[in-house]
């Protein structure tokens, strides 16, 4: 089979497109045959040999990807036999083996599809959708909210815009670049604005919910916008950024409150929000954004992620 493949810390052409010996599942697992891989920005930075997080870095040579759909081809000893031949997905841990034409996952890990949801979708709410359930869950969104969405044409932005319209709430969605602000507006956003160009907060009123994955003077010119009593909920910052600052003061001010969303809170309540994240998807609230490269083309995509030139979630197609 062909798996992508990293040898040395570094830029996107450190990934090699190679063949290599097809992975043979362990006790309690089953080998998966990829049809759809996600690629996240974590991605990125394992890439670059920085860490970021809490996880170690993997020791070389590795084959990156954390999501995976597919159909289960193989089982090792003990994993049900029912398993065999289902079209599947499952998030595999941190830098595990998903950009490849088949991929090793715990049974335990595994989501069984149905029909109707694909494995595009499968692999984009598996990860980036149940962080987006923890998001949610955290902002409390009401109907009587503003809510100021930053990155709105990313993976999680997206699916805020879509989630918070449901709601009921006034959405807000800000994008970078005439083409992203229109798929934003598409999503269902009251109201869509390009945070590239000069005074593109100004306007915006009556803000109550941030949420804030950017950072940097982008995050802080948000955080102005929130009225007395408004929420800043925080879930990463964009790369080359850095959080969004603030004071005591600054909350003290107007009343407000910030809460992160991500970390030990979040880890112990995974496997719930990706049957949360899955649900959504298969009742049709939720419709995650997909930008497509084919596996061989995994450092383009890691290019293109990093200059952020991609809507939604990046996935790897073998």
């Amino acid at each position: 089979m062909h798996a992508i493949r990293q040898h040395t810390f570094g830029p996107a052409g450190n990934l090699l497109f190679e063949e290599v010996d097809d992975p043979t599942p362990g006790t309690g697992q089953v080998r998966i045959a990829v049809s759809a891989a996600g690629v996240h920005v974590l991605d990125t930075t394992i890439r670059s040999g920085v860490g970021r997080g809490p996880f170690p870095l993997p020791a070389l040579p590795m084959t990156p990807g954390r999501e995976v759909a597919g159909v289960v081809t193989a089982l090792g000893e003990g994993a049900e036999a029912g398993w065999l031949g289902r079209r599947v997905v499952a998030h595999l841990g941190q830098a595990s083996g998903g950009y490849a034409e088949s991929a090793v996952a715990n049974a335990s890990a595994l989501h069984a599809l149905p029909d109707h949801v694909s494995d595009d979708v499968a692999v984009a709410m598996i990860g980036t959708g149940r962080t987006a359930m923890g998001v949610f869950e955290g902002a409390a969104i009401r109907p009587d909210d503003t809510v100021l969405v930053l990155a709105a044409a990313g993976g999680i932005g997206a699916l805020a815009v879509q989630e918070a319209r449901a709601v009921g709430a006034r959405v807000v969605g800000a994008a970078g670049g005439a083409a992203k602000v229109e798929l934003v507006a598409g999503l269902g956003a009251d109201v869509a604005v390009d945070y590239s160009e000069p005074g593109w907060d100004k306007g915006i009123e009556g803000v109550t919910v941030v949420l804030d994955a950017v950072g940097g003077t982008l995050g802080r010119t948000a955080f102005e916008l929130l009225v007395p009593g408004g929420r800043l909920v925080l879930f990463g910052w964009a790369l080359g950024t850095e959080p969004t600052k603030f004071t005591g003061d600054d909350l003290f001010a107007r009343s407000l409150s910030a809460s992160v969303v991500l970390g030990p809170t979040m880890l112990r309540r995974l496997r719930e929000f990706e049957e949360r994240s899955l649900a959504a998807a298969a009742s049709g609230r939720l419709t995650p954004v997909t930008s497509t490269f084919p596996l061989a083309e995994a450092a383009k995509a890691h290019r293109a992620l990093e200059n952020r030139e991609t809507v939604g979630k990046v996935v790897l197609k073998p």
